[in-house]
This record gives C-alpha cells, structure tokens and sequence, in this order.
C-alpha cells in the first residue's frame, strides 16, 4: 500500500530528473559527435553505383559534398541507427581521385560539429593489356633470366606469372610506369623445351584479364673443367669461416625477405674491371671435396686486390666470412634479386643494412675461401635461383 502511495511521487521525481537530464544534454552537452561513412574506403578505387551509409552516436543532421558540390543537405540521422543510406553513380564521373566530404552537427544547444574527408578514386574503365614483345615466342638459354614484359592501360592491383609449374609477380618497371615486368629464372637444369607461360591480371576495382604465351628454352654447351683445392686450404677456411651451410640457410632467409618492389634502375654493370673471364657460368667442375657440379656463378680476374664495386643501387644485407666462400658480400637489389661476392681479400667501409648505389666499394680481389688464386667468383639469384650475371650487364 505504501508504494501505490508513493507512486505518484516517484513518477514525478523520474520525469523531473529525465527533464533535467535532457536540459543538461541539451544546454551542456560539448562533446563532438562521431560518425562513420560506410561503402567509401580511404584511397580505395570504385566502380560502378556505390551504395554509403552515414551512421552517428547521436541524433543530429549531416551535409553532403562531392568534389566541393552539394550532394545531399541536412539529411537526419538518428543515434544509433541504421543511419541514412546514399549512392554515389561514380559513372557519372571522371575516371581519377575525388573526395568526399560529410559534416554533422548534433541537436544540443551548441551544434556540435564534425567533419570527415575521405579520398577516393574512380576507375570504370575496362582492363587492357598487351605483352610489350609480340611475334615470336620468347627464347632463353638455360641458366638465363627471361624478361617479360606487358603494358597495361591503367594501374593493377597485382599481376602473376604461372611458367615452369612455378608462380612469379609482376611489379612496375618503373614508379608510376604503366608498363610491368617479371624476371624469370631459368635453371641450368631445365630441359630445353617449348613452354606455356600465363599472366593473371586484376585491377584496383576487381577486373580481371588473362594473358598466354609460350617462350622457348634453349640449351647451352657448358664448359668442363678440373680444379684442385689441397686438402690444407679447406681445413684452414673452414677454421677461419662459417660452414656453407649457414651460408645457403642465409641466402634463402634474404630472399625471403626482399622488398617487394625495384630498388635500381638502368643496366646493371660489372663488378670489376674484367681482364678475363677463369670461369664461365654453368661450367660443369670436378673438385675433391665437392665433387662434380655446376658452378652458378661467373669468375672474373683484375689484379690482386683491386678493388670490387657494387653492379647495381640495393642495399647490402650480408657482409660475413664463410669457409667455402671466404670474405662474402651479398647486396639486395629488391624482388629477390641478389648480388653476391666471395673470395674478397678484405672490405670496404660498409655495414649490414646500409644502402648502396652502384659504383660504391665493396671490398678488394681476394683468394679467401676455397679459392686457388686471386679471383671474384661473382654470382646472381632471382628468389633464391643461381642466373647468368654476365646477361644483366646486356640487358
């Protein structure tokens, strides 16, 4: 009995306190609302009808503009709801980057504003693309790079290469270049051979294209020859160095690790100044310790202690002794491409990290390793692939 007393009393106190809670929100309320634009992504490309939705913590009226001109005015949105709903005919506009502007001003006493920009861009163009070398297939010889290249007719999100049951990525030739290429090792071991290659290709806005082509392997009449490292040599090296199996291990942990983009540009040149070639790549040597096996790399002879310089802009990422290599120095040019110096008699005043352009020292012409005489046992991998150096000095 005494609550149905009292009631009356209690539903006018809550009315009061809800009276005086909404004067205090109305009146005293500064904090700024917040709002979020849905179906438009920041620097995210759109085709098509976009369909966006303005959502607020508060109920209040939001403003419109595209590119500065009005698109929608006091437009009311209630707190916490399904907000308003909006489409944008991006056909209607031009292909390219556009902004979108929402300001919202709450319903206190004070107006609480916010303002949001978000850029956007526009792409209904169709997707093109053409390999930049037509005709005939490609050809390359085993233990080559073969380069393909295609232009497309806007920027891509991404392009892969499926040749040789592997999967290559395509990157911009150039920083904002519309032409794209791909550099594909080709194993010394690779039977010559015709060959399919196909490039998938997606744009910014989900377009896609397939590309096919074929490409030719071609074989190559490798050298033989015999060497002799004394038994002594190797036992002092592998005293000296790091076995070459941390050497592998670390080569195939840095391509890995690659940029993902070209970190040079231009033609790559030699290391030295070559007075002659001891050691043709692919050569099939005899050793005592090794046995028989391709040499991947390129031997190349100056005078004793001449100095080495980088062929190519990268970064260096190894600067270490290892027994079979001696003084090594590896340098990343990005995209898994390495550049890698053995035998070095000593280095030159860089560090692990540093970015290097080409023409910048990397140390001097050494018989450190199991070498037999002073030489620089020059070598090239594309993802962790041994490929011919003397090609990227032509290309």
């Amino acid at each position: 009995m005494n609550f149905f007393k009292h009631a009356p009393k209690l539903i006018v106190l809550l009315i009061l306190t809800w009276i005086g809670w909404q004067a205090y929100a109305y009146f005293l309320d500064k904090n700024a609302p917040e709002i979020s634009v849905s179906g438009i992504n920041e620097n995210c490309y759109h085709c098509g009808e976009v369909k966006c939705c303005v959502v607020s913590n508060k109920t209040g009226d939001a403003t419109l503009w595209l590119d500065g001109q009005p698109l929608a005015s006091s437009v009311r949105i209630k707190a916490h709801q399904e907000g308003q709903s909006f489409a944008i005919p991006t056909k209607t506009l031009s292909n390219g980057k556009h902004v979108l502007k929402a300001e919202f001003a709450d319903n206190t006493f004070n107006h609480n504003k916010v303002t949001i920009n978000r850029d956007f861009y526009v792409d209904n163009a169709p997707l093109q693309a053409v390999f930049v070398k037509t005709g005939a297939p490609h050809k390359v010889f085993q233990g080559r790079t073969l380069h393909i290249q295609f232009q497309a007719n806007k920027e891509i999100k991404h392009a892969y290469i499926t040749a040789l049951s592997r999967t290559f990525e395509c990157f911009p030739e150039s920083r904002g270049s519309k032409i794209y290429e791909c550099f594909i090792p080709i194993e010394c071991e690779e039977q010559p051979n015709e060959y399919l290659l196909a490039i998938d290709i997606e744009d910014k806005v989900g377009n896609t294209l397939h590309l096919d082509n074929k490409f030719q392997v071609v074989v190559f009449p490798f050298k033989k020859e015999v060497i002799t490292v004394t038994s002594d040599k190797v036992q002092e090296e592998k005293s000296l160095g790091r076995d070459g199996k941390c050497l592998e291990d670390d080569i195939a942990q840095l391509c890995t690790q690659s940029p993902r983009e070209k970190l040079w540009r231009g033609t790559f040149c030699a290391p030295i100044e070559i007075q002659r070639i001891t050691c043709d790549y692919g050569t099939i040597r005899t050793t005592q310790h090794k046995g028989r096996y391709a040499h991947k790399a390129v031997d190349v002879i100056n005078m004793p202690r001449s100095v080495v310089w980088a062929p190519q802009d990268g970064i260096v990422v190894l600067k270490d002794r290892f027994a079979p290599s001696g003084n090594t120095v590896i340098i990343d040019h990005g995209l898994g491409i390495l550049s890698l110096f053995y035998h070095l008699d000593d280095f030159a005043d860089i560090e692990v990290g540093q970015k290097i352009v080409q023409g910048n020292p990397l140390g001097t012409i050494g018989k450190t390793g199991f070498a037999t005489g002073y030489h620089l046992h020059w070598e090239m991998r594309i993802n962790n692939t041994p490929v011919d150096p003397m090609q990227w000095i032509k290309m």
